[in-house]
């Protein structure tokens, strides 16, 4: 998934969840900023160390991994609770658990459970990608897939939502 995509199917969950768990809305800058901090985390960690500094074996592997997502949004828990920062803090954890959710769908839709190894890694080797060597490569080989297209339809749906709840998170990147 894209990151925009990946952005989009974030806000949409962290949506969802708030407004099922209480009907306080839209919400605050913070929490929206988290979520959006959240959905690219996995990404702004692997994709630099695998490409540009060949730390990791893929730009799916580290921070995509199950094991180590569970550790970064527990530790972002526990100190938030610290510190009296709790929302902020559950919805990075969303939006991270979105990234992965992202990146799995189209394996999980094609029954494909090799490319679902990302998730398990140290434990199974990262999926065999063609584009896992560079930003620009990446970008250059997209293709309007249907998959693509439909991170593409969900981003412009989930912006419409976004502009429905006033822009949360604007407000503090502007100030």
């Amino acid at each position: 998934m894209w990151p925009w995509g990946h952005a989009a199917l974030g806000y949409l969950i962290y949506r969802v969840a708030r407004h099922s768990r209480d009907q306080s809305w839209p919400p605050g800058d913070g929490p929206a900023i988290a979520v959006a901090l959240g959905t690219q985390f996995p990404d702004l960690i692997d994709k630099p160390l695998a490409w540009s500094l060949n730390v990791l074996p893929s730009g799916r592997s580290f921070a995509h991994s199950i094991f180590i997502a569970t550790i970064i949004c527990s530790i972002a828990i526990v100190v938030s609770r610290r510190y009296g920062y709790r929302t902020p803090a559950w919805a990075f954890s969303i939006g991270y658990c979105a990234h992965l959710l992202g990146d799995a769908l189209l394996p999980i839709l094609q029954l494909d459970t090799e490319f679902l190894t990302f998730l398990a890694w140290p434990l199974l080797p990262p999926p065999p990608y063609e584009n896992d060597s560079g930003f620009i490569e990446h970008f250059v080989n997209v293709t309007p897939d249907p998959f693509t297209l439909f991170g593409l339809a969900l981003t412009l749906a989930v912006l419409g939502l976004w502009a429905h709840d006033r822009y949360p998170g604007i407000r503090w990147l502007v100030r």
